[in-house]
């Protein structure tokens, strides 16, 4: 098979060194009977270390030109040729009965909706492994008060809990991107199983730091929530969004749920 040039339009970036991929391995810790999802396998760096194990195996490549190899290399695993913001995560649930894990490399221009995504299905996910640009996974590990906490770190710690496993240069990659990246490992936590108060969480979350200058009393009032009356509220709105934890947060969507209309 002649060489493949990564994508930009798909955000590819080839790992290539083995030392990081056996470390990405050793953070997964692969057993029998899982059920992975990989996301993005190209040239098969991660692949080849997994399908070892006697696992229901699913590969994600949106890009056609490497399946050819990749079903070659790879007789035993199910590869699915599609987008995967796109794919039906419940049915891979229901065909296998077991709990969905989450690995690879993913696109950094979809990294968000790829995180959304997972939220969407917590119930029916056990952890994820991703690699993600070293500030996003800043942010997705933050602790309250500090300048990376925002949105997804709330949301993560709201889901689960995450972990920055360790950074990793860009050197490492072909071709060599502008940012360093690192590995996080995502843990979801099984009680979140009330959907709509998952979805009101969100949205305060979201609402919440609409504007990271203003107290919440301001973002709140020019958010979809302009019309709830938070004088009542036990959380106090003089803050900023940074200055809440997760339990506030709570307690603010369960007010809002109280409250809103309809």
């Amino acid at each position: 098979m002649s060489k493949i040039i990564p994508l930009k339009r798909f955000g590819q970036n080839y790992l290539q060194d083995q030392n990081i991929i056996r470390k990405i391995i050793s953070e997964i810790k692969p057993k029998e009977n899982d059920v992975i999802i990989e996301i993005g396998p190209g040239e098969g760096a991660l692949t080849q270390y997994l399908v070892d194990y006697n696992s229901a195996f699913y590969a994600v490549e949106i890009d056609k030109r490497v399946i050819d190899n990749l079903t070659n290399r790879f007789s035993e695993i199910k590869i699915i040729q599609q987008d995967f913001l796109e794919i039906d995560l419940p049915d891979i649930f229901q065909e296998n009965k077991n709990k969905i894990r989450i690995v690879g490399n993913i696109p950094y221009n979809i990294t968000s909706p790829i995180i959304f995504k997972l939220f969407d299905n917590n119930t029916i996910i056990e952890d994820a492994v991703l690699m993600v640009q070293y500030e996003v996974a800043k942010r997705m590990t933050a602790k309250t008060g500090t300048k990376d906490y925002g949105i997804l770190s709330v949301l993560l710690n709201y889901f689960g809990k995450s972990e920055l496993a360790f950074k990793v240069s860009r050197n490492v990659f072909y071709p060599k991107p502008n940012v360093d990246s690192a590995v996080v490992h995502l843990y979801f936590d099984e009680k979140r199983t009330d959907t709509e108060f998952n979805s009101i969480f969100k949205s305060v979350v979201k609402s919440s730091f609409g504007n990271r200058r203003k107290i919440l009393k301001n973002s709140l009032s020019n958010s979809i929530f302009a019309d709830i009356d938070f004088s009542g509220c036990s959380i106090d709105l003089s803050n900023r969004a940074e200055q809440l934890n997760v339990d506030d947060f709570i307690n603010l969507a369960k007010f809002v749920q109280q409250n809103k209309s309809g």
